[in-house]
């Protein structure tokens, strides 16, 4: 049986992911000081992620909760406005505790009001200099601040944890790995799409944050739609092209931007949250592979490779214009 057709898996996999509500990039930040037994705190997200939000000075607060020794924080007052020289919305607000506070107790579910990968990091730091961090996601969505130094096998589990759920926090980036499946027509071809998907993938992360440029997030997610929609047209169009590992390059690439993107917001190590990612990565790569092969043989005369390229340049090309609109 031809590779191509060991892919047949692919046309319903990628249908349900591409019409996710797409993003690569979805971050936002907060920042939260803490003295005593009050509190200010301030997020920032790109304006067009809040775009759709009803309300978000009311929203924004009642998804982002803090509480102390099992007593919720009082809301005191909060509002956001836009800076619009940055394309960014600014929430401020401020709480007061029960009593002053020890260790913190965060959930936020902000990928409810966003987008389901949404990903929101929180820094905190006490009126004495003490500080910590903590990233949410739909996967994490409670956490619990103590203030004290991690020991060296936590800070590892914590970068390698960010970068395999930063990999596969979403649809789009499991639509990337798929996609890779799909175009190759070989098992050693797609050995060689994955090699350098995830080496583009490590030197734009690892290069990027050396140079004066800062991608905006928007065309991270504009260009990476446009890769993808010119490896659909690849695949239908030139069926035996042989550069379909350039076009793997460049997704890994713009997939590496978010993140270095990703990177410069959590200080955390790139070497490590990388290895994460890779291994990850890797591992669901070859899943998808096993998974096509094993039931390909099903759908083998729909044409599964054509309609899946098909409805992949669709979502792209859809996908790229939605971004462009913002």
């Amino acid at each position: 049986m031809k590779w191509g057709n060991a892919c047949s898996a692919a046309a319903l996999m990628i249908a349900s992911a591409g019409w996710a509500r797409a993003h690569v990039v979805s971050m936002s930040s907060g920042d939260i000081a803490i003295d005593g037994a009050t509190a200010r705190y301030e997020l920032r997200m790109p304006t067009y992620e809040m775009a759709h939000v009803t309300d978000p000075g009311r929203a924004i607060f009642e998804h982002v909760k803090f509480s102390s020794g099992g007593k919720p924080a009082r809301l005191l007052e909060g509002n956001c406005q836009e800076d619009k020289e940055r394309a960014t919305a600014v929430c401020i607000a401020r709480y007061e505790f029960a009593a002053p506070v020890d260790a913190l107790d965060v959930e936020c579910t902000l990928h409810a009001i966003t987008v389901p990968n949404h990903v929101h990091l929180l820094r905190a730091e006490k009126a004495g200099g003490q500080r910590d961090q903590a990233i949410f996601d739909f996967s994490f969505e409670k956490a619990t601040l103590r203030f004290r130094p991690p020991t060296a096998t936590e800070i590892v589990m914590a970068e390698l944890g960010a970068g395999a759920l930063r990999a596969v926090g979403g649809w789009v980036q499991v639509l990337f790995l798929a996609s890779l499946v799909l175009a190759s027509r070989s098992r050693r071809e797609l050995m060689a799409m994955a090699a350098v998907f995830l080496f583009g993938q490590v030197a734009a992360a690892l290069i990027t944050p050396h140079t004066s440029w800062q991608p905006p997030a928007r065309f991270v997610e504009a260009a990476s739609a446009l890769a993808l929609a010119y490896l659909a047209v690849e695949i239908l169009a030139l069926p035996e092209a042989g550069g379909r590992w350039i076009v793997a390059a460049v997704l890994g690439a713009f997939h590496g931007l978010y993140f270095a993107l990703f990177i410069q917001a959590t200080t955390y190590r790139p070497s490590v949250v990388l290895a994460g990612a890779v291994m990850i990565e890797a591992f669901l790569i070859a899943v998808f592979a096993l998974l096509f092969s094993r039931i390909g043989r099903i759908a083998a005369a729909f044409r599964p490779v054509q309609v899946s390229a098909s409805a992949l340049l669709v979502m792209g090309m859809v996908w790229f214009f939605l971004r462009l609109k913002g």
